[in-house]
């Protein structure tokens, strides 16, 4: 079949409450600017979801006036953990809570209601992707590889080599957040060690996330500034959700909490340093849009704590995720771009 060059690949990025979606052409344009969201009723179930993942490809290819019969392929990304093939864990998934949503196919059903080549992946290694050729120029980038860290609720994260995603052979490569962290020297006296909802202790995520604040660290150090505010707001979870906010105002425990967070973000560079040896290490989430003097005072301590042989330093960068909100769409369209390419 003759190429004319004029076809297009759609992203979507499918959350709890959202789909966010984007348009890529074949030159490796992106059509929309912007977040394209609408509703993805996961919680009502595959059926209504898998229409609700229809209609986000049917709203933005109105909004970019592009008709589906130039679309050549569909990139799809879901919260995991799911396999390879777009198959939802049997044990549960992340916003997946539902029984019939256990093992569901989801890159299949997509596929089969759109009739159109569907390219998955989970959303973190989806934003991973879009990083990394954020990061280097074009022509580079299909020969370079990357680590992305990204902190929010949990920590996610992707391994690209050679400009694609490490799967894995379940699916499951570069789960960063779940890598066991050594705690002498992060944690303080009798501080107790940190536990992750997957069922370890002291691993990434149970220290840098969000619900590793609510959970582990802002406990611990409300116990040791009895009288903060913060112990004074309520519920534990709303005080974490104000602790970056503190953080900007250089507030002292606030900054213990983050400089404990670069600490396990840094030795987990430092795991990855050893495994993977990337050209470059980009870092995303809330800490990173932070206020400006922030984010570079928590940069600068995850480049402290972040050991590389000086044959690595020479090499190797620390950079940014940028866009992180439009981060999963737009890496999915890349994946399929690829995958029709």
């Amino acid at each position: 079949m003759r190429d004319s060059g004029n076809w297009v690949v759609v992203g979507l990025d499918n959350g709890g409450t959202t789909n966010n979606a984007t348009v890529l052409d074949s030159s490796g344009r992106f059509l929309v600017d912007h977040m394209a969201e609408s509703p993805s009723y996961v919680k009502a179930g595959p059926d209504k979801a898998i229409e609700a993942l229809a209609l986000a490809l049917d709203n933005v290819l109105g909004l970019t006036g592009v008709p589906q019969e130039l679309v050549r392929a569909v990139g799809l990304d879901t919260p995991g953990p799911a396999s390879a093939e777009g198959i939802l864990s049997s044990g549960g998934a992340t916003n997946f809570g539902s029984d019939e949503w256990r093992g569901f196919d989801v890159r299949g059903a997509l596929e089969t209601r759109l009739g159109i080549p569907v390219v998955y992946n989970n959303d973190a290694n989806a934003a991973a992707l879009y990083a990394h050729y954020c990061h280097f120029p074009a022509d580079t980038a299909a020969q370079r590889s990357s680590v992305s860290v990204i902190v929010g609720t949990g920590l996610g994260g992707g391994v690209v080599e050679s400009g694609r995603v490490v799967r894995g052979a379940a699916g499951m490569a570069g789960e960063l957040g779940h890598i066991w962290i050594p705690t002498d020297g992060l944690l303080a006296s009798r501080q107790p060690v940190p536990t992750c909802n997957c069922g370890l202790a002291a691993d990434a995520e149970s220290i840098a996330s969000l619900t590793g604040i609510e959970k582990n660290l802002l406990p611990y150090w409300l116990s040791v500034y009895p009288g903060h505010e913060l112990a004074f707001v309520g519920p534990i979870a709303k005080a974490a959700k104000l602790v970056r906010g503190y953080g900007e105002a250089g507030d002292e425990m606030a900054l213990k909490i983050f400089e404990q967070q670069a600490m396990a973000i840094g030795r987990l560079l430092t795991i990855a340093a050893n495994f993977a040896d990337p050209d470059a290490y980009l870092l995303g989430g809330g800490v990173v849009e932070a206020a400006p003097h922030f984010r570079a005072w928590f940069c600068d301590r995850v480049r402290e704590h972040t050991r590389l042989r000086v044959e690595q330093a020479l090499v190797a960068e620390i950079g940014l995720v940028p866009d992180l909100d439009m981060a999963g769409a737009r890496g999915s369209a890349i994946a399929a771009r690829a995958a029709v390419r």
